[in-house]
C-alpha cells in the first residue's frame, strides 16, 4: 500500500514556517511576473526575490506555472471580496445604491493596485486552461451571487421586475471587467476614480431601475 504524502511532498507547508515561506515565493513571483510577464519570468529570479535559492523554490512548487497559478487566484479573490463584504452582506441596512457605489470603489481601487498583474494574468488565461478554468469557475459562482441579489431586489420591489437575473448579473459583471481593463490596464481612457465610480454607478442604478430603499431586510440577531 502507498504511504500518503508529506504535507511537504503535498505542496502544503506544515509548519507556521513553510507557510510564511510559500507565500514569500507567491509575492515575489508576482512581482517578477508585472516586470517580465510570464514568458520571460524565470524560476530563479522568483526564488531570488524571495531571498531563497533555486532549489528551495521547488521544496514548495513544480513549477512557474504552479506558482502563477496561485498568484492569479489571489487577486481574483481579492477582485471579488467586495461582492462578499458588501453587496452580499445580509446585516447591512444600506440602501442598495449606497452598497452598489461602495463596493465599486472597493473593487475599482483593488483593480487598479493590480493592473499590471491583470494585464498578465487576462493574457494567460487565454491560453493556461487551468488559469482560465479557475477564472471561469469563479466568475459563475460571482454571476450566481449577483443574479440572487437581483432576485432579492425585485422581491422587495427595488428592482426592474423586467429583468432576468441571469442574465443581467452576465451585462454587469462584463460590463465592470471590461471597462475596468480598459481604463487601467489598456489606458483606453483617462478619468479620475470618482468619475468612473459615479458613471458606473448610475449605470448599475439605471440598469437595475432601482428605487430608493434598503436593499433588504436586515438579518434577524441570534438572541432574537
Amino acid at each position: 500500500m502507498a504511504l500518503p504524502l508529506r504535507d511537504e511532498e503535498a505542496g502544503r507547508p506544515r509548519s507556521k514556517k513553510g507557510t510564511l515561506t510559500r507565500a514569500r515565493i507567491v509575492e515575489a513571483a508576482k512581482k517578477v511576473f508585472e516586470e517580465d510577464g510570464f514568458l520571460d519570468a524565470r524560476i530563479s529570479d522568483i526564488a531570488e526575490t524571495a531571498g531563497l535559492s533555486h532549489g528551495a523554490f521547488y521544496h514548495y512548487f513544480d513549477s512557474k506555472e504552479e506558482v502563477f497559478r496561485e498568484v492569479a487566484a489571489e487577486v481574483d479573490e481579492r477582485l471579488s471580496a467586495p461582492l462578499e463584504s458588501v453587496i452580499l452582506d445580509q446585516s447591512s441596512g444600506s440602501p442598495a445604491e449606497q452598497r452598489i457605489r461602495e463596493a465599486l470603489t472597493r473593487h475599482l481601487a483593488s483593480y487598479r493596485a493590480e493592473a499590471r498583474i491583470i494585464g498578465v494574468i487576462e493574457q494567460v488565461s487565454r491560453y493556461d486552461e487551468q488559469v482560465g478554468a479557475m477564472r471561469f469557475t469563479r466568475h459563475q459562482e460571482y454571476n450566481r451571487q449577483v443574479a440572487d441579489s437581483i432576485r432579492q431586489l425585485q422581491r422587495h420591489g427595488l428592482a426592474d421586475k423586467r429583468l432576468k437575473p441571469q442574465v443581467a448579473a452576465a451585462i454587469l459583471g462584463a460590463m465592470t471587467q471590461r471597462f475596468a481593463e480598459m481604463w487601467l490596464v489598456q489606458g483606453f481612457l483617462q478619468c479620475s476614480v470618482n468619475e468612473a465610480v459615479d458613471q458606473l454607478t448610475l449605470v448599475f442604478v439605471n440598469a437595475l431601475g432601482l428605487r430608493q430603499g434598503p436593499a433588504g431586510p436586515r438579518r434577524r440577531a441570534s438572541a432574537e
